[in-house]
């Protein structure tokens, strides 16, 4: 990897922003995952370009990630180079009811920055992890919210040719944990809503609400990606596990966690491929029980 890391010098990154061999557990909040050979971390979405040409001239392939709290990286990590948009790419403004948003910021912090403003729309994400880019690609949502809702136009960097692309309206392409940018090969930079004037009381009672309902049901004192499986049509994936007496089953330290079976956790030490088979598992045992078959929600990367 010495050349992507020369082409990275030369396209002027800095060398404490570039990390060979980087652990990818240290950057998901599954905690597992075997070593990215390069990562890199972007501090202003125009970098994205000069990090997708380094790499083209290096010869390697590119992953993009953000703060990687819906992803699973297999033990034998990821080849190539990992591009890492997170909190540098934060930035946030409102103008009137618009609000722009660099697509490195969090939900959570994107949600405070509509409350300080007495906007509502994004309440429902104070509590969801990730960071805004990756929302959107996935159309996150949480207790009756969806990005969809308030999403109005996305500015993207193209995969192929580094040129900036947009979306909007129909041509978001929104449904249930999808959009079209998840098919169009791009990487969002930059993310407009358009939320609604509302007493910030009304809005931080919402939020307070959600956050409730997530310390009652979800595990969050244990490391996970979130639901692991997507909510299959007029179903629910937790309900389909749980039913099939499924709740707490483990494989090494990945669990289905006993609060919510909706979730697998990691109790401390599993590896990917402890997390992998558990899903597995599950899945052949949802299927032969009820015949649906369960799609994974985390986003599954690298080589075993």
């Amino acid at each position: 990897m010495d050349a992507l890391i020369q082409s990275l010098v030369a396209a002027n990154f800095a060398p404490e922003r570039i990390i060979p061999r980087a652990p990818m557990a240290r950057y998901t909040t599954f905690r597992v995952g075997g070593p990215a050979d390069v990562l890199v971390n972007i501090t202003d979405p125009r970098e994205i370009a000069v990090a997708l040409r380094a790499a083209k001239h290096a010869g390697v392939q590119t992953t993009i990630i953000g703060n990687g709290s819906n992803l699973l990286v297999r033990d034998g990590g990821i080849r190539g180079l990992v591009i890492r948009i997170a909190g540098e790419c934060a930035g946030i403004r409102r103008e009137g009811n618009t609000v722009y948003a660099k697509a490195g910021i969090s939900m959570s912090a994107a949600a405070q920055f509509a409350l300080s403003e007495g906007l509502a729309g994004l309440a429902e994400m104070a509590g969801v992890p990730g960071t805004l880019g990756g929302g959107v690609i996935m159309n996150a949502g949480a207790y009756g919210g969806e990005l969809s809702q308030v999403v109005t136009r996305v500015d993207a960097v193209s995969l192929s040719d580094g040129k900036i692309v947009s979306f909007e309206g129909a041509q978001l392409g929104f449904s249930y944990r999808h959009s079209a940018m998840m098919d169009a090969h791009v990487i969002v930079t930059d993310v407009v809503m358009e939320l609604t004037p509302e007493d910030p009381d009304v809005i931080r009672a919402r939020m307070d609400e959600c956050a409730r309902a997530r310390r009652e049901k979800q595990p969050l004192n244990y490391p996970s990606a979130g639901s692991t499986f997507k909510r299959p049509a007029g179903l629910f994936a937790a309900k389909l596990i749980d039913d099939c007496g499924l709740r707490g089953l483990r494989i090494g330290d990945a669990q289905v966690s006993e609060k919510h079976a909706g979730f697998v956790v990691n109790l401390g030490h599993a590896t990917a491929s402890d997390i992998l088979a558990l899903m597995d598992e599950i899945k052949a045992r949802v299927l032969e029980a009820t015949g649906v078959m369960l799609e994974p929600e985390v986003r599954i990367l690298g080589e075993d």
